[in-house]
């Protein structure tokens, strides 16, 4: 797939700005807080239709405006497709595929695919398990869009038991409607853990490829799936009666606590290095390999799902990375994936990267031909 061209207008710091794409490789060079970043931000909400840099929309209009736009021209395989996105400062989104507004916003997902690669993913290394769940919830709403949905559905659930558990502090729980609930937890939260389980499953291999790789032989990469329900085997009927198990005997403590204390909210995605894990293993350069190792499998798994290569998203992550690890990302690279890169200088860059690339230069929201 191929973004041709990007139009932005009232998002962030960008007023009015089109950006068409001439080359599979684009670098944004300017110096910080300049726009750099606002822009492939674009590009990842036409992608997942989050951010990971904020949560409210009104965050991503710029200030004094009540709406902003994004827009943008994508060539598939089976052909062309226009996408636009409004954000409102107040009330709902409006997703469009081919000037068409879509009834369901689910439906925008998995139609532009892309990966991105900041700073920020050192976190999924450091970070809490809420962060290596977030990361491998937006992988799957772009290989399988419906997974937003069960997810959604069970996060609506989880609100509503939660509001039953914590009536508990002042009358007694309803056994039948607390039972009803715990049905649809289950039901819901077995979906959403099966589905983890299968994607962790296809992307272990690949992550622990590209590891060994990168670390030349001498580290083994492991990903274990760490549902907070045990169940004996990979089956609707097992995860049930271990989730049902579980809840039972976690029954005093959620009433306690007024909070659900089961479920796949609280799983962990575990990452070791022989057998250590990474969280607490040696140097930052060793995380940094880690989290290498899995955008470069999230962009190998994505392109053997739905046929084709998706978008790579680098902010300013050639800085992070030693030497050998630039070379290594500039190598997959080549012009096999499109890319975005945001850099403050192109020292990193060799001439040959330069000749075949597109280099803007963005200054205050404002992008020109460097």
């Amino acid at each position: 797939m191929y973004l041709n061209r990007l139009h932005l207008r009232h998002f962030r710091n960008y007023r009015e700005q089109e950006i068409i794409f001439s080359a599979p490789k684009t670098i944004l060079l300017g110096d910080n807080a300049q726009g750099k970043s606002n822009l492939l931000e674009a590009v990842e909400l036409l992608s997942t239709l989050k951010s990971h840099r904020v949560s409210c929309d009104r965050d991503l209009v710029l200030a004094g405006e009540s709406e902003s736009k994004i827009t943008a021209q994508l060539t598939r395989k089976h052909g062309s497709i226009d996408l636009a996105l409004l954000l409102r400062d107040k009330g709902r989104r409006t997703a469009t595929v081919n000037r068409e507004n879509l009834k369901r916003q689910l439906d925008f997902l998995g139609v532009l695919n892309a990966v991105e690669f900041s700073a920020l993913d050192l976190d999924l290394v450091r970070g809490n398990p809420e962060t290596r769940r977030h990361w491998i919830d937006s992988l799957l709403f772009q290989i399988e869009p419906v997974y937003a949905h069960i997810l959604h559905e069970y996060q609506r659930i989880l609100k509503q038991r939660n509001s039953l558990l914590k009536q508990a502090e002042h009358r007694s729980l309803d056994p039948a409607e607390l039972e009803s609930w715990n049905h649809q937890l289950i039901i819901t939260g077995t979906k959403v853990i099966r589905r983890r389980m299968r994607i962790i499953d296809r992307l272990a291999p690949i992550a622990r490829t590209w590891h060994t790789k990168i670390s030349k032989n001498t580290e083994i990469l492991t990903i274990t799936y760490a549902p907070n329900v045990a169940a004996i085997e990979n089956t609707p009927e097992a995860i049930y009666q271990g989730f049902l198990d579980r809840l039972a005997l976690r029954s005093i403590a959620e009433q306690s606590l007024g909070n659900t204390l089961v479920g796949p909210h609280r799983d962990e995605i575990e990452l070791t290095i022989n057998d250590t894990p990474a969280k607490a293993y040696g140097s930052q350069g060793q995380q940094r390999t880690l989290v290498l190792a899995l955008k470069l499998a999230e962009l190998e798994l994505i392109e053997q799902i739905v046929g084709e290569p998706p978008l790579l998203l680098l902010d300013d992550v050639l800085a992070e990375l030693d030497l050998t690890r630039q070379n290594q990302l500039l190598s997959v690279i080549e012009d096999r994936f499109q890319t975005l890169i945001t850099t403050t200088h192109l020292g990193a860059f060799d001439a040959k990267w330069l000749d075949s690339s597109q280099i803007l230069q963005v200054r205050s929201g404002e992008i020109f031909q460097a």
